[in-house]
């Protein structure tokens, strides 16, 4: 029966927790059932898979509080206000979050549950795209290019690429017109 209390949001929790502090590769069942307060074996309690599970898990909810803090970011906005909060709000999440983001995939694994959080990452980026008039195919090429600005940007920021004394927000506020600029003349297909 698992420990009354402790649920697999909780066991999660314990495991973000220690990715924030550690990163990534701290993440193990003992230093999460350390975390919580029990035996390792008792982890299978709350999350059967072991260490993949749990791993994919973290995957699902850092997911998931990608995808919210954009929605929230682009609510209400449109163009290039909704596309420059949008970005925003990833680089914010990303370096609020470091380790965090360095253990979401990029390239998730065929799981329901991760590919329903990773489509609505993805629908967020893409709603706000249909303020250029984008949509189809169009959408997926210009999302494409939104998220390969984001994740690089991101990527780079957190991985203490921007050492020069130059102001990053000007660097990300020129790099946000140079796409609303692109979006705005998308070349579409013949």
């Amino acid at each position: 029966m698992p420990r009354v209390g402790l649920t697999p949001e909780q066991v999660v929790g314990h495991a973000l927790a220690l990715i924030d502090e550690q990163g990534p590769e701290a993440l193990t069942l003992a230093a999460v059932a350390a975390r919580a307060g029990v035996a390792t074996p008792s982890l299978y309690k709350h999350v059967s898979g072991g260490l993949a599970e749990l791993r994919r898990l973290v995957a699902v909810r850092v997911t998931e509080e990608l995808a919210d803090r954009l929605a929230e970011a682009a609510v209400g906005r449109g163009g290039d206000d909704a596309v420059a909060a949008v970005l925003r709000a990833y680089h914010g999440y990303a370096t609020e979050y470091p380790h965090r983001y360095n253990a979401l995939p990029q390239a998730p694994q065929p799981d329901d549950e991760l590919t329903r959080a990773a489509t609505r990452l993805v629908g967020v980026i893409i709603a706000v795209l249909r303020g250029y008039g984008l949509d189809g195919s169009e959408a997926i090429h210009a999302a494409r290019a939104v998220r390969s600005v984001a994740h690089g940007f991101a990527s780079l920021s957190i991985g203490g690429a921007f050492r020069l004394a130059e102001d990053l927000g000007d660097t990300q506020d020129r790099l946000i017109a140079v796409l609303t600029h692109g979006l705005r003349d998308w070349p579409k297909s013949p």
